[in-house]
């Protein structure tokens, strides 16, 4: 095998396995994915950029003989975007384990009443096919009624969204 198919082969290894991180709960998986796939596609820079030459300095080698510079740029712009992500999602990670106690991202109520009404097959009641000239205040009423204020036992004093939204789940 020759040295580029080789790191063809990494460079699919660390996206795939930069993907299927991405796709998991914890935001811990999340930030190894990102770093995975940030370095898979830094080395794909790297391989499409051709083989190695002399360096880019007026008068060293002969042009034919230099290496393009504009992949490496690329390469070192992309790991300065790296790294601020990467610091970004250290500190939401960090935040979510103070408040929580974990870094597992959870579903809002609004993605669950979204999941609820695709298994029940509900289509909304703002959204006619037949009528597709209805006005927006009307195609807006569910909406309105989606996001209606919450009941006043939701909104105690010193309670957070996150106890507002455990007392409604557990219910009555």
């Amino acid at each position: 095998m020759s040295p580029a198919l080789v790191l063809v082969a990494v460079v699919f290894v660390l996206v795939a396995t930069g993907v299927y991180l991405v796709l998991e709960r914890s935001l811990t998986r999340v930030l190894v994915g990102v770093i995975l796939m940030s370095n898979g596609i830094n080395v794909l820079f790297l391989v499409a950029s051709g083989a190695a030459g002399e360096p880019a300095l007026v008068g060293s080698a002969e042009p034919a003989r230099m290496s393009d510079p504009l992949p490496q740029a690329m390469v070192l712009t992309a790991i300065v975007i790296t790294l601020g992500l990467t610091a970004f999602l250290l500190a939401m990670a960090y935040r979510s384990w103070q408040l929580h106690g974990h870094d597992e991202v959870q579903d809002d109520v609004e993605d669950r009443q979204v999941r609820g009404r695709a298994v029940r097959d509900e289509t909304s009641g703002s959204y006619d096919p037949d009528d597709e000239e209805a006005p927006v205040e009307e195609r807006s009423e569910d909406r309105r009624r989606a996001h209606a204020s919450p009941s006043p036992r939701d909104r105690s004093p010193g309670d957070g969204p996150r106890r507002a939204a455990q007392r409604r789940e557990e219910g009555p």
